[in-house]
């Protein structure tokens, strides 16, 4: 695929913030409080809540690009949000609902508690605007926002990334002169909780569970580095900087060469705050991209939405991938949730003068080279081709899902940068079929990794275990499901792609299956509507094994992809044959932890 560079510069990035920023304004609150903005149901904290959401996340984009252009402020934003702070923290709020009674002020920590959310995003902020802002404010408002930071400085009210809200207003109150032993200790407890989530190479699980995806990017990594940066603390940026340059190592393949970032995970209607990372890596000199690369990235990921509906006819961000789409929006988002994509403007902080905006553009890691590369605590594949620049993710391990209900996001085999995942009917997924009903995957064990390969099992129903492997080349992709314990006769089904005919999909039956056919699967957060392959099989003993070949390519008249890659079973293990005479060797053994092994031989086909 041709590099096209996005000829984005640091203007075209003020101008879209300047953008978002003025669409919000109708929205205002009387004195700026409250952003209360229109069309999209409540979140579960309520209406005054999601005010607030909407002044602190839009309060971050101003404060970004105010500080980016040294205190210039043409459109007089900080004003503003200096009214805002003043209303918002007068009195206590009501609770529940908007009502006559306070229509500025903000819900407090101990009564909502999406607020102490929220009051990173105010304190981060303060923080980066302090001499425009801060420094400016009579001290009756000080003590009043003061008063309604510090419960953040508790013990978090959730265990996963939010010990990272109280670090963020901590850091403002150290730089500001204010409770600074308390916030310290704020900080160190933050910091060593999420140290216990550290799993190496780069990655995080968010919480004491096995959930990995983009909150490692937008919040684990982002809120230390950028606190250690901001505090000028050379000794914690030391420690934490390696490991953001580590994992911007992996999560910049995340991204197609069309600037999408992959749809995998929760929260994807924040979308170019995925970008948010990178350009954290720029700022403090810990990352493996290039300057002119770190803007193709991020330049790519915001106009890639931009330009797809991803704001409506009043410039307002909707909750949704491109436009608005349900199904990918969680309950705890209200309208002004995707404004958390304004951390995907943290560029702006770098000076007009920086490599970041006067280099060329370079190409991306999915335009340069075919590559498959091995996630190893999450125990993912990614996989991209140059010839399209399309990316797709394989989830052997990341979970992120109730035992009862498949999430979309996370329980997919696999996900892609310009499909699905369907809702209707699950996309890349595999099940027993029990009364004619498809079985739910649940969460993923990881069983091993290796290069190009990755191996998981879980159990569909009870005294039922799948073992599953992917093994990836190229664009193509061998998925194997060794089923234990199932019924003979148990009837299978395994799902591919679900496309909308603007990529090529295939699914080939290798061993276990019938030929294929095709299913509608309904809207995708990509398209209005889709179709996937089929394919069936039943079970023949205690234990049984199914694999086919798959493929999703944007690439004009593709070959089938059974002309792609060789595959010879015996018993439970699979040899397979790439086309550039590669070969992979791995067995499914549902007693050991770990599949038999793998080799990968370059030579003639069948060497």
């Amino acid at each position: 695929m041709p590099f096209e560079p996005t000829g984005w510069t640091r203007e075209h990035w003020e101008n879209a913030a300047d953008d978002l920023l003025l669409a919000v304004r109708p929205w205002a609150s009387a004195r700026n409080g409250l952003i209360s903005l229109p069309g999209a149901r409540p979140s579960w904290s309520g209406p005054r809540s999601d005010g607030l959401e909407g002044y602190a996340r839009t309060f971050l984009l101003a404060a970004l690009r105010v500080a980016g252009a040294a205190g210039e402020d043409p459109h007089g934003f900080l004003p503003r949000y200096a009214e805002g702070l003043a209303a918002g923290t007068e009195g206590p709020a009501p609770t529940g609902d908007l009502s006559p009674q306070a229509p500025d002020a903000w819900p407090l920590m101990a009564d909502v508690r999406q607020a102490v959310v929220e009051s990173a995003s105010v304190a981060l902020a303060l923080r980066l605007t302090r001499p425009w802002l801060w420094d400016t404010l009579d001290d009756r408002t000080r003590e009043r926002v003061v008063d309604w930071l510090l419960p953040a400085l508790g013990p978090s009210p959730v265990d996963n990334n939010w010990w990272l809200f109280g670090l963020t207003v901590a850091g403002f109150l150290q730089d500001a002169g204010i409770e600074t032993d308390r916030a310290q200790r704020t900080i160190d407890r933050a910091l060593g909780r999420i140290e216990q989530w550290w799993l190496g190479d780069g990655w995080y699980s968010d919480g004491p569970n096995r959930a990995f995806d983009h909150y490692n990017a937008w919040a684990l990594h982002f809120y230390p580095v950028l606190h250690a940066h901001l505090a000028g603390d050379k000794a914690l940026l030391d420690h934490y900087g390696p490991r953001l340059h580590r994992h911007l190592d992996d999560v910049t393949r995340l991204f197609d060469a069309n600037g999408a970032p992959l749809p995998y995970g929760r929260s994807l209607t924040y979308r170019f705050a995925a970008a948010a990372a990178p350009w954290l890596g720029a700022l403090t000199g810990h990352t493996p991209l290039t300057p002119g690369a770190t803007r193709r990235l991020a330049s790519g990921t915001l106009r890639h939405f931009l330009d797809r509906g991803a704001t409506d006819e009043r410039g307002l961000l909707t909750l949704g991938w491109y436009g608005t789409y349900e199904p990918a929006v969680q309950s705890y988002s209200g309208p002004a949730s995707p404004y958390w994509a304004s951390k995907g403007f943290l560029g702006l902080l770098l000076p007009a003068t920086h490599p970041v905006w006067t280099d060329p553009e370079e190409p991306l890691p999915a335009e340069t080279e075919d590559a498959v590369t091995t996630l190893g605590p999450p125990g993912m594949l990614i996989q991209s081709t140059a010839a399209d620049g399309l990316v797709r993710l394989h989830n052997h391990g990341s979970n992120h899902v109730d035992p009862r209900e498949d999430d979309p996001g996370y329980a997919r085999f696999a996900y892609s940068t310009r499909t699905g995942p369907a809702i209707e009917t699950a996309d890349n997924h595999f099940a027993l079929l029990i009364d004619g009903a498809p079985t739910r995957r649940g969460p993923a064990e990881p069983l091993g990794h290796g290069p190009g390969w990755a191996a998981s099992a879980h159990t569909p129903h009870p005294g039922v275990r799948v073992v599953s492997a992917t093994l990836a080349h190229g664009r193509a992709e061998v998925r194997a499901h060794l089923v234990v314990g199932a019924p003979p006769g148990t009837p299978v089904r395994q799902t591919g792609w679900a496309t909308d005919g603007t990529v090529t999909a295939q699914l080939h039956p290798v061993h276990g299956y019938g030929v294929a056919a095709q299913s509608a699967t309904g809207p995708t957060l990509v398209a209005d509507r889709s179709r996937t392959h089929v394919l069936e099989g039943r079970t023949e003993s205690a234990e049984s094994l199914f694999v086919a070949l798959a493929s999703v390519t944007a690439e004009p008249d593709p070959a089938p992809v059974a002309t792609l890659a060789d595959v010879q079973i015996t018993g439970r293990t699979i040899r397979v044959t790439w086309e550039n005479g590669s070969t992979a060797l791995i067995g499914l053994d549902p007693e050991d932890p770990c599949p038999v092994g793998i080799s990968d031989h370059r030579g003639p086909p069948g060497s």
